[in-house]
């Protein structure tokens, strides 16, 4: 997409894109050592778990979920990176199995490059995104900077019996996702200007479809930990939740979902360079079978997802329950489990076909 006087391709003033701008895992954890301790008397949930939020006991079985996120467009349109930002941000909540209910948003503007017109189109795609999802957005902050960022910080609501972590998985529980992966190289084939215009719909709905599917997720007892897929991952993530429940686990790769049309990119090697951050963070726990297509693995499952689907565990005796929700919220190609949980290995993550 070429720069006129009128036409401004949002991925180009940004050397980073969507939660692919994450900071590296190793870096993070460097950065979030502290020896300050700090009060935690209701505090149900905070930084000493690798969660999707904070969560605070505010009495009466209820909790206060709070959680911010915000990122580099990550696609060239202002209204469309509105939405993404928004959905992605709103998405934690949904993956504490809480229920939304106030968002601010989180401006970075660089003045001198971009017309603030294009500014209140992104504030307007998240005001259509915060609508769909029952909320107002509030209110919020913003600053000048060098390069274009847009996010929120959202509040929610969770009875504390129905409240998911990422870490309390149990042995034999079966995995499931309810997105395909692949987010990130469609991403980086848009940035580069090889995104196939059929490809490009495909791309925008599943970046902008709210992961609401979690609030329900919630009120069933038989899941055991949710999180959502983001900058890290299928893989992870999925070592995050694994580690955190002191476990490992097994990856059925062929029941993975994947983005339709994502081989076609993976073929010209158009791969974001998160992923190979990733893999080197994770390729020490990951074992990956012979009889995998090991290339395709390599590129999907460290593939920086942005609002990414919900990858959760459930115990056996609740699939067909987990089976008829999904069906009831036309998630129907998500039914098939993509793995299990499994006892603590010397691997945290096996990929079999």
């Amino acid at each position: 997409m070429s720069i006129t006087d009128n036409t401004f391709a949002l991925t180009q003033f940004a050397h980073g894109a969507g939660c692919g701008c994450k900071i590296a895992p190793q870096v993070l954890k460097e950065i979030l050592q502290s020896s300050v301790s700090q009060p935690s008397q209701n505090l149900l949930v905070g930084n000493s778990s690798n969660d999707d939020a904070a969560v605070y006991d505010i009495g009466n079985g209820q909790a206060l979920i709070s959680t911010t996120d915000f990122f580099m467009p990550i696609v060239d349109d202002a209204f469309d990176f509105g939405r993404i930002a928004a959905a992605n941000a709103i998405s934690d909540v949904y993956a504490m199995g809480g229920k939304p209910i106030l968002a601010l948003a989180i401006l970075g503007w660089p003045i001198q490059k971009l017309p603030t017109a294009l500014a209140q189109k992104v504030i307007e795609g998240a005001r259509t995104v915060c609508a769909q999802a029952g909320i107002a957005l509030a209110g919020g902050h913003s600053i000048d900077t060098l390069e274009p960022m847009f996010g929120l910080s959202v509040n929610g609501l969770v009875e504390i019996k129905n409240l998911k972590k990422n870490n309390t998985a149990q042995e034999g529980d079966i995995i499931f996702l309810t997105k395909a992966i692949g987010v990130g190289v469609l991403s980086t084939a848009q940035k580069r200007g090889l995104l196939k215009d059929e490809d490009k719909s495909t791309l925008i709905n599943q970046l902008t479809q709210l992961n609401n599917f979690g609030e329900k997720l919630g009120s069933v007892a038989g899941v055991t930990a949710v999180t959502d897929v983001t900058g890290f991952g299928l893989l992870g993530h999925l070592i995050e939740m694994a580690q955190g429940s002191n476990l490992s686990a097994t990856i059925n790769y062929s029941s993975v979902p994947k983005i339709e049309g994502v081989s076609f990119y993976l073929n010209q090697n158009t791969i974001p360079d998160a992923t190979f951050r990733n893999w080197n963070a994770y390729s020490a726990l990951t074992e990956i079978s012979s009889d995998v297509n090991v290339i395709e693995a390599f590129n999907l499952l460290p593939d920086p997802q942005t609002n990414g689907g919900l990858l959760f565990s459930v115990k056996p005796n609740s699939i067909n329950e987990i089976i008829a929700l999904l069906k009831e919220n036309n998630l129907n190609n998500f039914i098939a489990p993509i793995g299990k949980m499994t006892k603590k290995e010397e691997k945290v993550i096996r990929v079999e076909k």
